[in-house]
């Protein structure tokens, strides 16, 4: 349940759902398997599993989520080696070979054919709401899984006033500037980073387990690189790699978190999970404010548009 990536969206109006509505919609839009000519399914799951009774789980003004989508896995080798065989079938019986449109037919008819039989691979997708701050958290390093789980959420309430959090100050002017400088109070650049040709953003160095103060680092950057990934630790214990979209990836709590949750002697896995999110969140309290300050403090501009409809 510990969040391992981190994707965070502001509301732009305060959530008011309650959680018995809540629950209720996000039951009405619960999780069922693909069926037999069904290539995928999306829906909500209980972030207890089995363990639980409800679609969420809330404490302390946390609110967690969980998505669940079931794919279909057929595999393209296998489409084509069945299209294949089909091709040379109407070869031998009929002295010709099919067309383009008749292949295509051909393969979606074999698709249609296979898909009861092809095997079915799930994954979970956490999130949370922090009501009173008025954000939507986000287990996930790819904007386009979390876009689909917002996607949900916004088809399960019908709406979803959110933006994607931002930062006053361009992110990847501020990791260049740590590299070649200091890092902000409160925060450590780690030993790892990604620098970018601001001329040709597709020259990439990846430096890991480096020195980032070493000649070789500094003379990229004074010859026009910038940093678009840089590894990082918070003072308050979380290591963290951040790009420059500021998204934050690859979170390690220390040590002094973790041992607060093994000392929590819970009896059931309700009682741990609820431990360990109330100990998850209250970090993320701290650190999500720390690291916009760390960026010159929340954009609070009036966006353009925003992702309700």
């Amino acid at each position: 349940m510990w969040f391992k990536n981190l994707l965070v969206y502001r509301f732009t109006r305060p959530f008011s759902t309650s959680l018995e509505e809540l629950n209720e919609k996000l039951s009405a839009a619960a999780f069922r398997p693909c069926g037999s000519q069904e290539q995928s399914s999306y829906g909500w799951s209980k972030p207890l599993g089995d363990a639980g009774s409800e679609y969420l789980h809330a404490a302390n003004g946390y609110v967690m989520l969980c998505a669940r989508q079931q794919e279909k896995v057929l595999p393209a080798a296998v489409v084509n080696e069945v299209l294949d065989e089909k091709v040379r079938e109407i070869q031998d019986r009929d002295g010709r070979k099919p067309g383009r449109k008749e292949r295509s037919d051909l393969k979606d008819e074999i698709t249609f054919d296979l898909l009861p039989r092809a095997f079915s691979r799930s994954r979970k997708l956490f999130a949370y709401i922090d009501i009173e701050a008025g954000l939507l958290c986000v287990d996930s390093a790819s904007h386009k899984k979390a876009e689909d789980l917002l996607a949900l959420l916004r088809e399960t309430l019908g709406s979803l006033p959110v933006i994607p959090l931002k930062a006053k100050n361009t992110a990847q002017h501020s990791l260049t500037q740590w590299v070649s400088g200091a890092a902000p109070a409160g925060f450590e650049v780690g030993g790892e980073c990604e620098l970018r040709d601001s001329a040709d953003e597709t020259a990439v160095i990846r430096a890991k387990n480096q020195d980032l103060s070493s000649e070789q680092i500094q003379g990229h950057l004074k010859s026009g690189m910038f940093v678009s990934k840089l590894a990082m630790s918070w003072a308050g214990g979380i290591d963290f790699l951040v790009d420059d979209q500021l998204v934050l990836k690859r979170l390690a709590f220390g040590d002094l978190i973790r041992e607060r949750a093994d000392d929590i002697h819970a009896d059931t896995v309700a009682e741990q999970f609820d431990a360990d999110f109330s100990i998850m969140t209250g970090e993320f309290a701290k650190f999500i404010p720390a690291v916009l300050e760390a960026f010159g403090g929340e954009d609070q501009a009036e966006p353009e548009a925003l992702l309700s409809a």
